[in-house]
């Protein structure tokens, strides 16, 4: 038989070739060429790309070992474009007809050595004139490329005289793994190779299971790939006996970040199934409507539903260890107890993996500076009284699931409860220390040192004094110290006679007490804002003694020497002085009219207000009443019965040891 030349054009002209093409770049040629030695039903497919010393392209071939080209009906592939007989085939990738001249995009020239049914051709096309080609039909074998001449049939893609380049050869591989993913996974008995590399399937997890519907066994393969295939979406894929696929069902989940599933049903069942749906025409006894496959579809989202959820389980937890590191959970440094600050740290960390299971995007979308202020105001709404208000914003925002909402609604729920149990416990230790602390000054003043007995308790429980002094911070000691030397240098501060104690018989015993005195500074805010240093000097006399006008001037008299000190002279330290005292002489008329005449400004215990400088007399019995009126309210609404303290068998020194301890921390 001699050699056959044969002209033909594709039903498109060159402009309209080369505009259908206008975005696709030159590497996307060889995956189309590679596609279809695929469609063609090649098992082993094998792309070789040569680069000459300068790193430029030299030579590239396309190698398959499938049927080969029909070269008696080039009306049914070569000449048409836009126009495919593989389009209602979905097992075929080229259905558009147009894939074989992306080779455009890369050189000025392809050819097609082809064998079909065991006759040689090749079919020959420049980018000068693609609507064009020029196919030899029955050439000499020496004229066959090489890589054919082995072979029954198949098909060698030529490329040549580049005006393009290539991305680098690892670049080539990852991307062919990429685009070829889900074909090399459903089909292992198939090859994929580029310059002797074979490409396998990229990274994934696979989750395989047998399931029976109405008397028939489907197998299902799931895999989730770690990076995003090149195909834009997930499909759920059902393939027959032959390993052909017949149907496919977009996944539910292809808007979910970074989540990429394709599922894989294979089944006898699928022998019997039309894809065109009630084709009175077809012998299919199966379809999209039908029973069986809705069941299967069913159990195929169910099951995409659990691999969702677990792999939003790994990433959210990474996620978090991440959001640490960043810094953007608060420190909850400023909460003496470590237990109540991880339990508000874990707290916050529980609400924010409930949003992030909801919408991923609503904080992966944020920078660190971002995502720091919404999850510290996630932390305050939270843990306030408004956090049904939270649950009410986040439902109206996110998308839930019915799961989903009731889980953040408990979580929320909890986060109250736990606010309630701990503003209980809390209420309840004060309460402690407040009933122990009136017992002592009851029974056991005259025994009380105020080193280190009352020295210990007040700064373990400095709320004593007003929730505004409940965190005081740590000592600072040049502010310490310098306070410390100033109040020392009031006239007669340490001195005690006859007048300072109820009984003069108490006179020996109240001078082997001494005063405390306890002095912090720390950064606050005024109310508009405005940053300033708040000094807080406390001295408590000794529970023998009974306040009067001495102390009441030894206090003027240390406010005017502090105001004189250059040191402490700046606009930005405040000062707040607090005497305390057991009682307060019953014969200390000034006292009593310099605290009422600053009654309406409702501060307990003001007796002096001027500016930067206020100064405070209480008793301990007035603190101890404040406590409970303040917290009377809740200690009722919490319905929590006052517990008599048996302490009349307790020593002064059992119940020191208590409120030194763990109690009050």
């Amino acid at each position: 038989m001699t050699m056959q030349i044969i002209s033909g054009e594709t039903n498109i002209n060159d402009v309209g070739i080369k505009k259908r093409f206008k975005n696709c770049e030159p590497f996307q040629c060889i995956v189309e060429l590679a596609w279809n030695g695929f469609d063609a039903k090649a098992r082993n497919v094998t792309i070789e790309v040569r680069r000459t010393d300068l790193g430029g392209l030299s030579s590239v071939y396309i190698l398959d070992d499938g049927d080969g080209i029909d070269f008696n009906h080039f009306d049914l592939n070569f000449n048409r474009f836009d126009d495919s007989l593989k389009k209602d085939n979905i097992e075929l990738h080229g259905s558009q007809g147009r894939g074989r001249l992306a080779f455009h995009k890369l050189s000025r020239q392809a050819i097609w050595f082809t064998k079909y049914n065991d006759i040689n051709a090749k079919i020959e096309i420049d980018d000068a004139d693609l609507k064009n080609y020029q196919a030899y039909i029955n050439i000499p074998y020496q004229e066959q490329h090489s890589t054919l001449i082995g072979q029954k049939s198949g098909t060698c893609v030529m490329l040549n005289h580049f005006h393009n380049d290539l991305p680098s050869d690892n670049e080539i591989i990852k991307r062919l793994q990429s685009e070829f993913c889900c074909h090399l996974a459903l089909n292992e008995q198939i090859t994929l190779s580029y310059n002797g590399v074979v490409i396998t399937a990229p990274e994934h997890d696979s989750h395989s299971l047998e399931k029976e519907f109405d008397g028939s066994s489907f197998s299902i393969k799931a895999l989730r790939w770690d990076e995003k295939p090149s195909k834009e979406r997930s499909y759920v894929y059902l393939v027959n006996s032959q390993g052909k696929k017949v149907h496919e069902v977009p996944s539910k989940f292809n808007q979910k970040k970074d989540f990429y599933l394709s599922i894989f049903v294979s089944s006898d069942w699928a022998d019997n199934f039309s894809n065109k749906g009630d084709d009175i025409f077809s012998d299919a006894k199966y379809n999209a409507d039908s029973k069986v496959w809705k069941d299967v579809i069913k159990f195929v989202w169910g099951l995409s539903k659990k691999i969702y959820d677990d792999f939003l389980q790994k990433k959210i937890d990474e996620t978090l260890e991440r959001y640490q590191q960043e810094g953007v959970f608060p420190s909850y440094s400023e909460y003496s107890d470590p237990k109540y600050a991880e339990w508000r740290l874990n707290n916050i960390k529980a609400i924010v993996r409930d949003i992030y299971i909801a919408e991923p995007a609503m904080l992966d979308n944020l920078n660190t500076k971002q995502r720091k202020v919404f999850v510290r105001l996630l932390d305050k709404l939270s843990s306030s009284n408004n956090n049904e208000d939270l649950f009410n914003i986040l439902e109206s925002v996110l998308d839930l699931s019915k799961e989903g909402l009731s889980k953040l609604s408990n979580q929320l729920r909890i986060t109250k409860l736990d606010n309630i149990i701990s503003a209980i416990e809390e209420l309840q230790k004060r309460r402690l220390v407040v009933d122990k602390l009136r017992y002592l000054m009851d029974h056991h003043y005259k025994e009380i040192r105020e080193t280190p007995d009352l020295q210990k308790i007040i700064e373990n429980n400095t709320w004593l004094f007003g929730e505004r002094y409940e965190t005081i911070g740590a000592e600072e000691d040049t502010f310490t110290k310098i306070a410390l030397e100033l109040r020392n240098s009031v006239k007669h501060i340490n001195d005690i006679d006859e007048d300072d104690v109820e009984n003069e018989a108490e006179l020996a015993g109240s001078k082997r007490q001494t005063d405390l005195f306890l002095a912090r500074k720390y950064p606050a805010l005024d109310s508009n804002g405005n940053p300033y240093y708040k000094c807080i000097i406390i001295e408590i006399k000794r529970p023998s003694i009974s306040l009067n006008i001495k102390h009441l001037r030894q206090l003027d008299d240390y406010a005017a020497i502090i105001q004189r000190h250059p040191g402490f002279s700046s606009q930005n330290l405040h000062f707040e002085l607090i005497l305390i005292g057991r009682k307060i002489s019953k014969d200390s008329f000034e006292i009593e009219s310099r605290l009422n005449s600053h009654i309406q400004k409702g501060d307990m215990g003001l007796v002096g207000d001027d500016p930067r400088m206020k100064r405070y007399v209480k008793n301990w019995y007035t603190i101890f009443d404040g406590f409970e009126l303040t917290n009377r309210f809740m200690l009722d609404k919490l319905k929590l019965e006052r517990d008599s303290l048996e302490l009349g068998e307790i020593c002064s020194k059992e119940i020191v040891s208590e409120l030194q301890g763990n109690l009050s921390k």
